[in-house]
């Protein structure tokens, strides 16, 4: 689960601005501020199975999005093949 977890966060990074603001507030409410569905629902005015329904949505907008562009995936791989030593080095490079 916590694996998943942060993967969705991730995906919510590089992905969360092509949600709606609503979809937001209730990814935000559950997985960042750790919200329980009926807290989010009570607050809403709406029914539990709603804002369920409103959060498998939104993960698999946040999957079919990472599954057609790979952005995560790429960030991945460039994260893989550059090391923090090989930044700081570049970085020194450019400022001195």
């Amino acid at each position: 689960m916590i694996d998943e977890t942060v993967y969705l966060g991730r995906l919510y990074d590089v992905y969360g601005e092509l949600l709606t603001e609503k979809q937001r507030e209730f990814f935000e409410a559950y997985y960042f501020e750790n919200l329980t569905l009926q807290e989010i629902a009570d607050e809403d005015q709406i029914s539990k199975n709603a804002v369920h329904k409103a959060l498998v949505g939104l993960e698999e907008k946040l999957r079919y999005y990472e599954e057609k562009l790979q952005l995560v995936a790429k960030i991945d791989k460039i994260e893989e093949t550059i090391s923090e030593e090989e930044i700081k080095k570049k970085i020194l490079d450019i400022l001195l």
